[in-house]
């Protein structure tokens, strides 16, 4: 909500190299137990004043390393199968031109709209997650 709204957290650059690894530690810890690599990656990555293309880019590479680790979990505990080789593909190729689109429409937006429609993004995300989990 912090992202959607003017309230914005600035931990001190002296923090950071403590802060980053006790939140990356919390965020595997979250992401190991619930599957959503989300919270508190993304807010304290915005709080530590990325701009716009270098968010993108670092969300990138966490969310990246993140289902990296949660398919070698997944994997351990012996979820992965190939018949669903062909779905996973399917969704590959859709999550690759929804990134194109997503990169041609962030070229082209000012960072606060940016910012606003990401973050509204994700807290519509995680209301259809707790709704699909009530019904």
């Amino acid at each position: 909500m912090t992202g959607l709204v003017a309230f914005r957290l600035s931990p001190p650059k002296r923090w950071e190299a403590i802060l980053s690894p006790v939140v990356g530690a919390i965020t595997g810890l979250i992401t190991a137990a619930t599957g959503v690599f989300v919270i508190p990656a993304v807010p304290y990555l915005q709080a530590i004043g990325f701009e716009k293309e270098e968010l993108v880019q670092a969300l990138g590479l966490s969310f990246t390393v993140s289902t990296v680790a949660l398919a070698f979990n997944v994997a351990f505990e012996g979820g992965l199968r190939l018949t669903m080789t062909s779905d996973t593909f399917v969704a590959l190729l859709f999550a690759c031109v929804g990134m194109a689109l997503g990169q041609a429409i962030r070229l082209r937006v000012s960072p606060s709209t940016f910012q606003r429609s990401f973050f509204a993004g994700l807290l519509l995300i995680g209301i259809y997650l707790m709704l699909q989990s009530v019904v």
